[in-house]
């Protein structure tokens, strides 16, 4: 796309907003070894969130949660990412902390989210104490809340960072951008395995008894216990990841002068810019760039529903039960995060092969032909839905067939989810990077494409789902085409190159 000479005169005499002397010296290649301990928070922060995907949805419910109004809860995650993320990454860029740019961020969000996981894991008890009593316990929702908005903030406060980090460390080579995203998305994987089994195992309350209470029961004292395991992981991952990083501190004199009047003007000046920055730079994006946007839009799309409702699907569609009614719902809950294991068994096992696929097909190519498994999958669950709705009449529990299916179906959607964690961002790493953007805000800039699609979901599946009499089969439908179509586009518009063919081309 070209740039009108207006808009480039105009261009010249505004400053840039990241000047060059932002990014640290980079004297060698950074060893790939080292690449693999920074990535490595990527376990610990994962960990929390395999928790919260098979765990918080139906422990809402029994918070007395309505199933159509579940997803709203979810929306502090999007919200918060909306902002959070950009602004955190505009803020690392520019930050001169003597312990470096990323890494102040990625403690101090590692720290957040081991206050909000705690939060989270009491909020029953904390109901409790301000006189929660019966099924309906407004107290813990409120507690909940507030903690599910710090740890989405957290989070966002710390992946941001995280991958800025890396990119950092690579500098312009794509290859190695491409082999760190790897490193994160493997890291994610390991994360997830160990999360989704630490909630699959119903007995955390016997090796932690002191979780059981009066208003905690063994499902919530089995999430509380969760959670005191996933803050031990943040720490050692956190620690591992910042100890390896030797980032180099940027001079003061990138950084706001040290007066208090220069510092309010510094101020009024970098809040102009990270504005600029943020939504001015957007009529420079090259087509390519809207592309890779737009995919990622429509990826988050299929994803949010499935992140949202999967261990509840299991439990409704599949076992036939409801939150506080029987042992079904939480036996399948139970089968849903053995199914979500598997999955990133999957997602490690493709992070691994993922620079070889992406070499030989092409970045672009790979990403779509994963969203459209992903829409197969998708479709494949409204199928064993309505199997199951036929097979299940007269039956205690699901036929076996149908539970292996639904285990099967979790386990392949590993492979897009991996391709989901890295390849947008090593796409949108190396293809902005000529706007003059830190990396930590150009993270920012591919997260709008993510939390926004995430918005429209938290707000309308619930009552979609309603619209059709419950479940979440309507909100799987909608993924499943919103998959497909991102598929569609990523494969016949994003450009295929060959890092063989042009070993310096933009993948």
């Amino acid at each position: 796309m070209a740039i009108p000479d207006s808009d480039r005169d105009r261009a010249r005499t505004r400053p840039p907003p990241h000047p060059t002397t932002h990014r640290p010296p980079v004297k060698s290649r950074v060893p790939l070894r080292r690449l693999l301990r920074v990535a490595s928070v990527a376990g610990g922060i994962q960990f929390g969130w395999a928790l919260q995907l098979s765990l918080l949805t139906p422990y809402v419910q029994e918070l007395g949660i309505p199933h159509a109004w579940a997803s709203v809860i979810w929306l502090c995650g999007p919200l918060s990412g909306l902002l959070v993320q950009p602004l955190v990454g505009h803020m690392s860029d520019r930050c001169t902390s003597r312990f470096g740019r990323r890494r102040p961020f990625i403690v101090a969000g590692a720290l957040c989210i081991a206050v909000a996981v705690l939060i989270i894991g009491h909020s029953a008890d904390i109901g409790w104490l301000f006189g929660d009593r019966g099924t309906t316990r407004p107290r813990a929702i409120g507690a909940f809340v507030f903690g599910f908005w710090i740890l989405d903030v957290a989070n966002n406060m710390t992946q941001g960072p995280c991958r800025a980090l890396l990119a950092d460390l690579t500098g312009k080579d794509h290859r190695r951008t491409r082999v760190a995203n790897a490193y994160f998305s493997l890291f994610m994987a390991v994360g997830n395995i160990l999360g989704f089994a630490t909630g699959s195992f119903s007995g955390w309350y016997k090796v932690f008894p002191f979780t059981m209470t009066d208003a905690c029961d063994i499902n919530c004292a089995n999430l509380k216990s969760a959670f005191f395991i996933d803050i031990a992981f943040i720490a050692v991952t956190t620690y591992i990841s910042v100890s390896a990083a030797q980032e180099v501190p940027l001079s003061s004199n990138d950084g706001q002068p040290t007066s208090a009047e220069g510092g309010l003007e510094q101020s009024s000046e970098t809040q102009e810019a990270f504005m600029w920055e943020l939504f001015g730079t957007f009529r420079y994006f090259s087509g390519t760039v809207w592309i890779i946007l737009l995919v990622t839009a429509l990826t988050w799309i299929g994803w949010f529903p499935f992140l949202l409702f999967d261990t509840d699907w299991m439990g409704r569609e599949i076992y036939g039960g409801k939150p506080n009614e029987g042992p079904n719902y939480n036996m399948g809950v139970r089968m849903g995060a053995l199914g979500l294991m598997l999955q990133s068994v999957v997602l490690g096992i493709t992070s691994i092969l993922m620079e070889k696929l992406c070499s030989k097909w092409g970045a672009g190519f790979v990403w779509g032909i994963s969203n459209v498994l992903m829409a197969l999958s998708f479709l494949a669950m409204l199928i064993v839905t309505y199997v199951n709705r036929v097979d299940f009449e007269g039956r205690d529990l699901p036929p076996e067939g149908i539970v292996i299916a639904a285990v099967v179906i979790f386990s392949v959607l590993g492979f897009p989810l991996s391709i989901t964690y890295s390849v947008p961002y090593a796409l949108i790493a190396t293809r902005i990077e000529n706007l003059g953007l830190g990396q930590g805000l150009s993270m920012g800039v591919l997260n709008l494409a993510i939390v926004i699609p995430q918005v429209i979901v938290s707000l309308g599946s619930g009552p979609w789902d309603q619209l059709f009499g419950g479940g979440n089969s309507p909100a799987f439908a909608v993924a499943a085409v919103a998959a497909f179509a991102a598929g569609l586009i990523a494969i016949l518009a994003i450009p295929r190159t060959s890092v063989q063919q042009k070993p310096r081309a933009v993948i």
